[in-house]
């Protein structure tokens, strides 16, 4: 069985079942972005220490895939509500994760953290060329994670790490090269994040193209809704806990 016919033979299940887990992964809620945060924090800290092994156990906690891969599956489907729901929500996460980086950056700047420091560690600079190899690399990670969500019997949290890789470290070095205002330094590693952006998203959109999953667009429009509908429900209880609070605790 060649490749293009192994994409085809998923069940259609399991087909649901992705658009389903992704569309509900790369909801904007409050877990996501608190996960994001602190994926970002401990890879700023790792990459400040100097420690590989402190950035690779960041990306466990990472959950930006998911709207990386939703955006890819939104250019498969045809779906602009998708694609325009994951834009947004990458690029809310892209701030966010650069401004703790900023700060995580200013709170250890100084010492042996310094601008001095920091201009001549090994794996902070590796984050800012972007190359071809860096490309593929990325590419790698897009047809593995795409493959993997709409395969229940493989691990897509591993794949979900494979792609972490590729865009934490780098969205964590341009908040440090803003907090020690280097220019060069945050340019390079946001050139190398939309890289390996673009290297998934064309990736897992071949994927999901050669599964055919253009037809769940229903599917993913109703997971969409229902999505939209949880948020909300969240967001009253947080209002009516916060109202709550100020009845039994009155202002003086």
């Amino acid at each position: 069985m060649d490749i293009f016919t192994r994409f085809r033979a998923i069940p259609e299940a399991d087909k649901v079942r992705a658009v389903s887990t992704l569309i509900e992964d790369a909801t904007p809620d409050f877990d996501f972005f608190y996960m994001t945060v602190l994926s970002v924090l401990m890879a700023s800290f790792g990459l400040l220490a100097g420690s590989e092994t402190v950035v690779i156990g960041s990306m466990l906690l990472a959950p930006i895939m998911s709207p990386v891969l939703a955006f890819a599956l939104g250019l498969s489907m045809s779906n602009h509500s998708l694609m325009g729901r994951s834009l947004s929500t990458l690029g809310r996460a892209t701030a966010i994760s650069i401004g703790a980086s900023v700060g995580a950056s200013l709170l250890f700047s100084f010492g042996s953290f310094g601008s001095e420091s920091v201009m001549s560690n090994a794996i902070i600079l590796a984050r800012t060329q972007p190359t071809l190899l860096y490309f593929a690399v990325a590419i790698i990670a897009g047809l593995a994670a795409a493959y993997t969500v709409a395969q229940p019997h493989l691990s897509s949290g591993l794949t979900g790490v494979a792609v972490a890789v590729a865009l934490m470290p780098p969205l964590a070095v341009v908040g440090i090269g803003i907090a020690h205002l280097s220019i060069p330094m945050a340019a390079g590693a946001f050139v190398m994040y939309l890289v390996n952006v673009a290297g998934i998203v064309f990736a897992a959109m071949m994927s999901f193209s050669l599964m055919d999953v253009h037809a769940k667009r229903e599917q993913a429009d109703n997971k969409i809704a229902q999505e939209e509908k949880r948020v909300e429900v969240e967001e009253e209880k947080v209002e009516e806990i916060k109202s709550k609070d100020q009845n039994d605790n009155p202002a003086d």
